[in-house]
């Protein structure tokens, strides 16, 4: 069973992440901080997730745009234009669903 990550240690990775994603921390540097935290077979990227399937995430999980606004701290109008595809998830917001596309909305409650 996989050890649950303290707030602390997810906030680090987060971060780890965004600095990456913006070529501010190299790829050596990341791989290192995600293997310490996750172990080695850490994936490097979140998944990339269609506007299709954040819509059918967030009705499976029956919920509003307004209600997984809420849990994802995001607004309504941002999880509109990812539904809608004007807009595409990245970074933390990327993870975050995918941890709710994999885990249902449980898996950040």
């Amino acid at each position: 069973m996989a050890k649950k990550l303290s707030n602390l240690t997810t906030a680090l990775l987060e971060t780890a992440e965004d600095l990456h994603s913006a070529g501010l921390l190299s790829d050596g540097t990341y791989e290192k901080i995600t293997v310490r935290h996750l172990g080695p077979s850490a994936p490097l990227t979140a998944e990339p997730i269609s506007p299709d399937e954040i819509r059918s995430v967030r009705k499976r999980a029956h919920l509003s745009q307004a209600a997984l606004a809420k849990y994802t701290n995001l607004t309504t109008g941002y999880i509109s234009q990812l539904e809608r595809g004007t807009k595409q998830a990245t970074g933390a917001t990327l993870a975050i669903l995918n941890v709710i596309r994999h885990k249902g909305i449980e898996g950040i409650l």
